[in-house]
């Protein structure tokens, strides 16, 4: 009925290669042949199981019936029988035990058999007890077998894959991929990453970056979804992370934990700034992060087309935190409200246009940086901008 040699290759290959076990094959193959077995010629009620012997090929097949009593089921000549509530059957095609008990159902000789009954096939059946009855296999059943067991070991297949990829690429999320360009569609870029597809919005993208069909990308994964289409791989290269990620495959002080990135505040393709703190009092974060003539950073910047990156100490003082925040700016003083988490930031003439920045950029960095409101405001008082972080940009310190 079966060519077992094309069957134990893949069920070979699919242990070997894609690691699923070859016993869940036959058993998914048993169940879809006592499906298909049951939907030819089985009747109303019927439990049909198979068992499939590898080896040789044969096929037998099995009528399961449940073992009950008076208190399980109702019989078709009491009053109400007809209107009893439906049998509850399982997805494996056996009785929902729990379900039974706490309803009687209408006894169906196909499904059940009384356990004085039970007991002279089986001298100590027990209720809920399944007693196994071998039925006849069909002659003609050959061609639905073989396709039935096609269809689920391709099922299989399918669905095991989808596990792989997302066991794998869920061990790498929130680490950096690499994949091709493989379709642009409506802005969002469509990765190929061998396994999956990676999906990168066009809200996630860099502003004023263009990519080509065939063009390598690196990009950070901070989600791997599933979907009935297959896996996607959420990427993004404006996510903060994103920057994190880059310094620590330049800096090995980050990436053994020397020192840690304690904040970081972006607008992606224009500007970001990062404070780090260092673990070990003789090592300077700053330095370590930028690197010798600013060999790090730079290589930072030209992953991410230009974007200009500050790098400045964290302090757990805030009105340092905040002045490092400002610079380049230099500021002459800083006044806090630790209950409003406000700061007021006076600056001289000649450093206004450095602490506010272009469009008010250098301030709002500095703001979502650290956390605190600030206002900025000129030696004389004279209010110049103010900067307030969102609830959600507001970084864990």
């Amino acid at each position: 009925m079966f060519d077992l040699k094309v069957i134990n290759s893949v069920l070979s290959e699919l242990e070997e290669v894609r690691g699923i076990p070859r016993e869940s094959i036959i058993e998914a193959i048993e169940a879809a042949l006592a499906t298909a077995y049951k939907k030819e010629y089985g009747k109303k009620g019927q439990i049909i199981r198979t068992n499939f012997d590898i080896l040789t090929g044969e096929t037998n097949f099995f009528q399961v019936k449940i073992v009950v009593d008076k208190s399980r089921v109702i019989f078709p000549d009491e009053e109400g029988a007809e209107d009893g509530p439906a049998l509850d059957v399982d997805s494996r095609g056996g009785l929902n035990l729990e379900e039974a008990k706490k309803e009687r159902v209408v006894y169906n000789p196909e499904h059940h058999i009384l356990i004085e009954d039970a007991k002279k096939i089986k001298k100590d059946a027990e209720l809920d007890e399944e007693i196994i009855f071998p039925i006849e296999s069909k002659g003609d059943y050959g061609r639905i077998a073989a396709q039935t067991a096609k269809q689920v070991i391709m099922q299989k297949i399918r669905e095991a894959e989808k596990t792989s990829v997302v066991r794998e690429f869920g061990k790498r999320e929130g680490d950096i991929v690499t994949g091709t360009v493989q379709r642009i569609e409506r802005g969002n870029i469509f990765i190929d990453m061998g396994r999956a597809t990676g999906l990168l919005p066009y809200e996630e993208q860099i502003p004023g970056e263009r990519f080509s069909q065939g063009e390598r990308l690196r990009a950070y994964l901070y989600r791997v979804e599933e979907s009935p289409r297959g896996v996607f791989l959420r990427l993004s290269r404006s996510h903060p992370k994103f920057l994190e990620k880059l310094f620590e495959a330049e800096s090995p002080e980050l990436a053994n934990e020397s020192i840690l990135i304690k904040a970081i505040a972006r607008e992606a393709g224009y500007r970001s700034k990062i404070a780090a703190e260092a673990k070990d009092g003789h090592i300077d974060p700053v330095g370590a992060l930028v690197g010798q003539r600013g060999v790090r950073v730079s290589t930072v910047m030209s992953e991410l087309r230009g974007e200009k990156i500050d790098v400045i100490e964290w302090s757990a003082d805030a009105k340092k935190f905040i002045e490092e925040a400002l610079s380049p700016a230099k500021v002459i003083d800083i006044t806090t409200d630790e209950e409003e988490k406000t700061a007021l930031v006076h600056v001289a003439e000649d450093q206004q246009s450095l602490a506010i920045g272009k469009g008010g950029q250098n301030v709002r960095l500095a703001a979502k940086l650290t956390g605190w409101k600030i206002d900025i405001q000129s030696a004389q008082g004279e209010e110049l901008a103010t900067a307030e972080v969102p609830p959600e940009e507001t970084p864990a310190n």
